[in-house]
């Protein structure tokens, strides 16, 4: 049984918006700091921090952040899968919800937002959409 750790990352932080917390605590990866730090710059999520629970163990602390009573992420999609990665040429990334929204991509240079991709003529693999 294969697992998805991207997906569990991003389905973790829409539980947690769906369940009105003000933080998650979400198990350690390099990907999965970089995609947080993507999404707080971008507004979607608050402080990232990196915890250290033992010498070799680390989480993520991420808060998250409401309008009002509105969670600032409403949704998320994963688009590219384990058993099934999706590319975009530089040419072809689409906007998300006619720019409401973003799509994360995973190019040679790291992640970058599809709007950055797009502007450095870059492309990659669709890892989510974001809105």
């Amino acid at each position: 049984m294969l697992t998805d750790p991207i997906s569990d990352f991003l389905i973790q932080i829409k539980n947690g918006y769906m369940a009105r917390k003000e933080n998650v605590v979400i198990p350690y990866s390099k990907i999965k700091e970089e995609l947080a730090n993507l999404l707080s710059k971008k507004g979607y999520l608050g402080k990232v921090q990196v915890r250290q629970k033992s010498k070799i163990m680390r989480d993520l602390a991420i808060d998250l952040i409401y309008e009002g009573k509105q969670p600032k992420l409403t949704d998320v999609v994963r688009v590219s899968k384990i058993s099934r990665r999706v590319y975009v040429k530089k040419g072809k990334i689409l906007k998300v919800l006619s720019g409401l929204g973003i799509s994360v991509i995973s190019t040679s240079s790291g992640l970058m937002v599809g709007s950055e991709a797009r502007k450095k003529g870059l492309g990659g693999e669709i890892i989510c959409k974001v809105w």
